[in-house]
């Protein structure tokens, strides 16, 4: 390689940041147990190898939040009990309802009980429990249980304060008991489980024994009491920073449990929380829905659900108002739609039972925190190898008469020093010992990552985002890819029909019926009232209140400006059979029977699909007109027009249908499919929604970040190609043809190695299908990005699993969608998306500036220690000493470190690689030249401190020369903090008032420094400085400010360090 490019003189080169790095390559080699690029669908047994690989001091505080295996083997077991448990209830019921029938008894749930309602809790539980349908059936059915429980199936329970409240009081509320939090005193427990701090415990009561007993008790006590207050106070200090940790997981996981839904309450549709859900609300369910409650069905149109989470069989059960009603909680709805009569609510239900039984999870562990665990094995073991020669080195130099005491005597003498003595003094020197390996093994380290993680995710709270999985939270800082959906999330999601043609020609106002046929507006009407999932309600006052998706709204607005009456429509013709929308299909239909016996079939969906299933239109005599290829010409020009200014176009059809042709048995209906052929147009509407503001300027943030966005839409293809040149996806119209723009049915035609040659150029995909959309993920994780995939809909599951990150929609987004994603967007909207890809990064880089700042502490100490012991029999840091600088490194470091908020600087840079290297060239030269100089300044002032600070005929200089290395050295540390906040960047000082934690640390941080050295002397073996040695303190810390700015002026190679171990290895594996 030549000289040229190899180095860079920028501390800000354009991907040569401290937290971007430059390769793909890791730390540890490719067979390493650590080396996990994703957790995500991980198989257990390489999360239970690299657990096994890591050192470890306290595994109940390092594994707290990784996925705990045993657990959820038990909670699958538990699972599966209790799926096995309500079987064998169904199928002991179904015996004896048999056996009844056999012998002629009838059986009958137990009797109500007096109160409010004609039924009591008992009894209604116990028929959804047991899926009992004679005892449904004998209350009078569905219409008969409404009535007991003061239910209209149409307008709902009237909602009032005191009909919940009664509601509640006699059938129990929609929540369960769950298991409380762990304490405060939990964590305390947890963090005194660390090995280190236990032994150091053990030598404290060692050395308050025999310090008492050879110094009396007015001195003796003091080294083992102050080296029991200073474990005290880490264990304390770490048990408060990791229960506020918990306290933020626990509000987290309240708001991912709490879903919000509609019911139908006093006739309207209302949205509350599924805690307040009562027994007798009427619930709309539909595609992707998860069923909120027991219930029974009260209507519904090829309604189909997965009770998979309940049963454990993967089958869908398609369910009826008649043999089969009964909708178990946590289930899914997978096809179809209808309205449900909430019959059990909470622990009344058998998945309220399950919830209560099964503790939260915290989302597993994160590759970050794996890497991290490996990072802190390998230091851990250099840490004990330390100590371990400092042990060797202190005692083979104690037991040869080589260490002196205060007064220059050989602390041992053989066969003169007593045995108490020598047993004080070896006590003494393991504690040194074992206080190196507790700096030397970062056992906070990996910890550090979840509390990043805990402040950026309550953070992102506040950015609309709800981070269901820890693991996506920092991989979106990797994300190379954005596949965004187009309505709602690039556009406002508030729709308006603007443009209208008929069969007859485009209306002059699109609202305006009066140029309409009234037979037409009729017909119209119809299939807009039947063939939705939307409602429409009015008040007493007249006041009209619509409800369904942003498309349905818009059209239902729409049918009201033409004249339509909703509930009137709905009450005089009866719908027979419902074909839900399909985003597969692109459409959705329903039959209607009339009061004259007379069956329309009515269709509605992407203009061009249905338009092409049409043979006729209607003209202004109401007579059926055949669709001519002119006629289809201008039609088909009509919809182009529309979606070249990006108007989401929809087609509404109808054909006529023989009654008799209908089956008439339910199952036979329930199959029956819908004829979708030889239609007649009725209307195509173009409908608005622009663009969001401010998308524009997030796309092209995108784009400098190195992110590349491509919008994945269900739209017409002219839709998807204004809108991407209006939200900047596209840049002109140059850029609008194959591959760069391409349908979903050309996609998928490809073979596998042609979607994976053109995948990289896509930037819009218009009328593509959920399977497209998984397809294209695919294809762009085969050629290495990491993929960010946005979805709503229940077929986008697919899609959003298999994606590096799953982001769904929390406003349009089913529970489906939801379940499967990594992390809601709570306001559908690109720009928080973007937010979360800044979070992502800014997680990546605190846990960076917190790896320099420790490292550089450890090596500095560790160095220090080592040489005085080997040198001069002593360590100029103190036990109590090292323990307070490991509370400054360890947990105060962190908390300062690791809730950076995120900056501008970090969109300006590309993604970070997946297997780049932790520890980047940068870092190294950072930390090389801080710890160098700490290292060179405490060791010249160890061996010649007292003719430098002129110390030579003061009493005690011994003591004032080692208080003031330990303070410069913490004081160091210190200013070193702030080179820690911005690893590249000249200005250290940017933003730091912002970020109030970290002013605190390092005012807490001072003010604990000054308590120690001048007034806890005792107890860390220290003494009063007066004001010039604090200063000189002082100015030794401060040299480390221009210091990190002339180091950053430093080259560095572009290829990271950890490439030439491997590269060496690699020639000694090829050689061997």
């Amino acid at each position: 390689m030549s000289g040229q490019g190899q180095f860079s003189n920028s501390p800000r080169g354009e991907d040569k940041d401290v937290e971007a790095g430059t390769s793909s390559f890791t730390e540890y080699e490719e067979d390493s147990p650590f080396d996990i690029t994703s957790t995500k669908n991980a198989p257990v047994e390489r999360l239970r190898r690299w657990r096994q690989a890591a050192l470890v001091l306290n595994a109940s505080r390092r594994f707290r939040y990784t996925l705990d295996l045993k657990r959820e083997e038990d909670k699958k077991r538990m699972l599966r009990k209790m799926r096995a448990h309500a079987q064998a209830i169904r199928a002991a019921h179904l015996f004896k309802a048999a056996a009844s029938r056999v012998n002629g008894i009838t059986s009958s749930p137990p009797s109500p009980v007096g109160g409010d309602f004609g039924i009591g809790q008992e009894q209604i539980v116990s028929i959804s429990r047991d899926q009992n349908i004679g005892a449904l059936q004998e209350l009078g059915g569905v219409k008969g249980l409404s009535g007991l429980l003061k239910t209209n199936l149409e307008k709902g329970i009237h909602g009032d304060d005191d009909d919940i409240s009664k509601r509640k009081s006699a059938f129990g509320s929609n929540t369960y008991p769950q298991k409380k939090g762990r304490s405060f005193w939990r964590f305390v427990w947890e963090a005194s489980q660390d090995l280190t701090l236990i032994i150091l415990i053990v030598a404290a009561a060692a050395s308050l024994g025999l310090g008492i007993k050879t110094e009396g008790i007015e001195k003796g006590w003091y080294d083992g009491i102050s080296i029991a207050f200073a474990v005290l106070l880490v264990i304390v200090v770490t048990a408060t920073s990791d229960y506020r940790q918990s306290l933020q997981f626990q509000n987290l996981n309240e708001e991912k449990r709490n879903i919000r839904l509609e019911v139908t309450r006093g006739g309207r549709r209302v949205e509350i929380s599924i805690y307040d859900i009562v027994v007798g609300d009427i619930i709309p369910l539909n595609i992707g829905d998860q069923v909120p409650a027991d219930g029974v069905l009260v209507a519904g149109h090829s309604l189909a659900v997965d009770e998979s989470s309940m049963t454990g069989e993967s089958k869908i059960v398609q369910k009826n108002s008649t043999k089969n009603p009964f909708l178990m909680s946590g289930c899914k709805v997978a096809d179809g739609h209808g309205t449900m009569l909430v019959t059990g609510v909470g622990v009344n239900t058998e998945w309220g039972l399950l919830m209560a039984s099964v503790s939260e999870d915290n989302g597993g562990e994160t590759p970050l925190q794996v890497r991290l665990n490996g990072v802190a094995t390998f230091i851990g073991i250099v840490g004990l190898t330390v100590a371990g020669v400092v042990l060797f080195v202190l005692v083979v130099r104690y037991f040869t008469g080589h260490t002196e005491d205060a007064y220059g005597a050989p602390q041992f003498v053989g066969g003169q020093t007593k045995f108490d003595h020598v047993l004080d003094d070896l006590v003494e020197i393991i504690t040194v010992a074992v206080t190196i390996v507790v700096v030397a093994v970062p056992e906070g380290l990996p910890l550090a990552v979840t509390l990043t993680l805990a402040y950026s995710m309550r953070k992102m709270m506040a950015d609309k985002a709800l981070v269901r999985r820890l693991s996506a939270c920092e991989t979106m800082g990797s994300a190379t890819t954005i596949c965004s959906d187009k309505t709602g999330t690039l556009t406002l999601n508030e729709m308006t029909v603007v443009e209208c043609y008929t069969g007859l020609q485009k209306m002059d106002s699109p609202d305006s019926s009066s140029k309409l046929p009234p037979t037409f507006t009729s017909i119209l009407v119809e299939g807009v009232a039947h063939n939705t999932t939307g409602s429409v309600f009015r008040s007493e006052s007249g006041e009209i209140q619509v409800s369904g998706s942003p498309t349905e709204r818009a059209i239902l607005n729409w049918a009201i400006k033409l004249g339509m009456n909703f509930d009137a429509v709905r009450s005089e013709s009866s719908a027979v059979q419902f074909f839900p929308f399909n985003s597969e299909q692109k459409r959705g239909g329903v039959a209607v029977k009339s009061p004259d016996s007379s069956v329309h079939v009515h269709w509605k969906g992407a203009a061009e699909i249905v338009l092409g299933s049409c043979t006729h239109y209607m003209d202004e005599n109401e007579s059926l007109v055949d669709m001519s290829s002119d006629k289809m010409a201008e039609l088909k020009d009509a919809i182009n027009d529309m979606a070249a200014r990006s108007l989401r176009c929809v087609a509404i059809a109808f054909r006529n249908f023989e009654a008799d042709k209908i089956p008439t048995d339910e199952d036979q209906l329930s199959r029956w499919v819908l004829p979708e052929d030889d239609l007649v147009l009725l209307a195509i509407v173009g409908i608005k929604d622009p663009c969001r503001p401010g998308v524009k300027n997030s796309v092209l943030l995108c784009q400098q970040a190195g992110v590349k966005v491509r919008m994945v839409t269900g739209d017409n293809i002219q839709t998807a190609k204004a809108i991407a040149l209006e939200c900047g996806i596209l840049a002109s119209d140059s850029d609008a043809s194959e591959p760069n723009l391409i349908e979903g049915k050309v996609f998928r035609s490809y073979s596998e190695d042609e979607r994976d040659r053109i995948c990289e150029e896509i930037s819009v995909m218009g009328r593509s299908s959920p399977n497209d959309k998984l397809l294209l993920v695919q294809s762009l994780k085969r050629k290495g990005h990491v993929v960010a995939v946005t979805g709503d809909g229940t077929n986008d599951a697919p899609a959003l699993h298999e994606a590096d990150i799953g982001l769904s929609m929390g406003i349009q987004g089913t529970e489906v969608a939801k379940e499967k994603s990594d992390i809601i967007i709570l306001d559908d909207n690109f720009e928080s998306v973007v937010k979360v890809v800044r979070w992502g990064r800014s997680v990546y880089a605190n846990i960076q500036k917190f790896i320099q700042f420790q490292l550089t502490v450890n090596v500095a100490a560790l160095v220090i220690n080592v040489v005085a012991a080997i040198s001069s029999g002593d360590v100029p840091l103190t036990a109590v000493q090292l323990l307070w600088v490991n509370l400054i490194m360890d947990t105060l470091g962190a908390l300062a470190l690791a809730t950076e908020p995120p900056t501008d600087h970090l969109m300006d840079r590309d993604p970070v690689g997946r297997r780049e290297p932790l520890i980047t060239n940068i870092m190294w030269r950072n930390l090389f030249v801080q710890a160098m100089y700490q290292v060179t300044v405490l060791l010249v002032l160890n061996f010649r401190g007292i003719s430098i600070l002129q110390l030579d005929h003061k009493p005690n200089a011994e003591r004032v020369k080692n208080t003031v290395i330990f303070n410069a050295f913490v004081i160091c540390q210190i200013f070193n903090e702030f080179n820690a906040r911005k690893p590249d960047e000249f200005n250290i000082f940017q933003g730091v008032l912002r970020n109030h934690l970290f002013v605190g640390i390092i005012c807490i941080t001072i003010v604990l420094q000054v308590v120690i050295v001048e007034f806890l002397g005792t107890f860390a073996s220290t003494t009063k400085l007066d004001w010039e040695m604090w200063l000189i303190s002082i100015g030794i810390g401060s040299i480390s400010w221009p210091l990190a700015v002339i180091g950053k002026c430093i080259p560095v190679p572009e290829t990271p360090v950890s490439q030439y171990f491997r590269i060496n290895r690699w020639r000694r594996n090829s050689s061997g």
